[in-house]
């Protein structure tokens, strides 16, 4: 089965409104501990990049209400998944979400540590295929800029990052066993970028969706165990120091055969750049 990896409300849960639900909003302390599937528990101090997007009204609040990821490329621009701001995730458009918000610095979304910033503005990607997840990219302007050191670099067309080989590393707070024990704590897995032959034969069509090489890339290991999963959209893929993807979709989570994909970040800066001034330029270096 084909899943876009946002955090979901299910209908019972709606009913339910704001009420914590298990396992939904109160993971273990062990699921927090081992991390995203096959991942480990890692510091928001070292990837200050990676955020969190939160709605108490929406997702009730345990775990701030944390629902999907994001990762931050300008002092006050987050780039996360079309698919997090849109109605299967959210109950409609971003806008009807008033407290919708970026939660930065917060190793633990039980603490209060670090700093909830309410959204100025969004953009989500138009050209936004839903059947397909391709364009799956949207921008969220923040109220308040964050430090200069929260900004990563993104990785442009030819980069050496996307080299099929290239050690990278994907960031959240999702689910840790693709059974709904939702982690409570950053964590990461460490993945391998895949050559595009792979993840078209992993994909080529159907009801588990299809791999587009121009706007996506994949990534994980042949025997699976290491991936994100359904909570950690929009999070980043990290390689060599830069952006190089945001998380989008995949078949299960940490199944063998079957890698993790991702918007790849070239396309999305291309798309971008001809949809909206709002997002810096490249940034050059680690």
């Amino acid at each position: 089965m084909r899943h876009a990896r946002a955090r979901v409300l299910t209908t019972s849960l709606a009913v339910l409104a704001a009420v914590a639900v298990s396992p939904l909003a109160s993971p273990s302390r062990a699921a927090a501990d081992d991390g995203v599937v096959g991942g480990q528990q890692v510091s928001v101090g070292d990837s200050p990049w990676a955020v969190a997007l939160s709605s108490r009204d929406r997702f009730g609040g345990s775990r701030s209400g944390q629902f999907c990821g994001g990762v931050v490329v300008d002092r006050s621009t987050v780039l996360t998944a079309a698919h997090c701001l849109g109605p299967d995730v959210i109950g409609g458009p971003g806008g009807t979400v008033r407290d919708l918000k970026v939660i930065a610095g917060r190793d633990d979304l039980e603490s209060t540590a670090g700093a909830e910033i309410p959204v100025r503005s969004m953009w989500v990607n138009p050209d936004y295929d839903e059947r397909t997840n391709a364009g799956d990219v949207a921008v969220i302007t923040l109220s308040t800029a964050l430090p200069a050191g929260y900004v990563i670099p993104m990785a442009d067309e030819g980069d050496p990052a996307y080299r099929p080989g290239t050690g990278a590393a994907v960031y959240g707070w999702g689910d840790t066993t693709g059974a709904g024990d939702y982690a409570r704590t950053l964590h990461a897995a460490r993945v391998q970028v895949l050559a595009d032959s792979a993840c078209e034969r992993a994909y080529p069509g159907g009801p588990e969706g299809t791999y587009q090489s121009d706007s996506m890339l994949c990534a994980g290991v042949p025997e699976g165990g290491k991936d994100a999963c359904q909570g950690d959209s929009g999070g980043p893929l990290v390689a060599q120091g830069k952006l190089i993807g945001l998380v989008s979709w995949g078949s299960g989570c940490g199944r063998p055969e079957s890698p993790g994909v991702y918007t790849r970040v070239s396309d999305a800066l291309r798309v971008l750049e001809q949809r909206t001034s709002r997002l810096p330029s490249v940034s050059e270096g680690a």
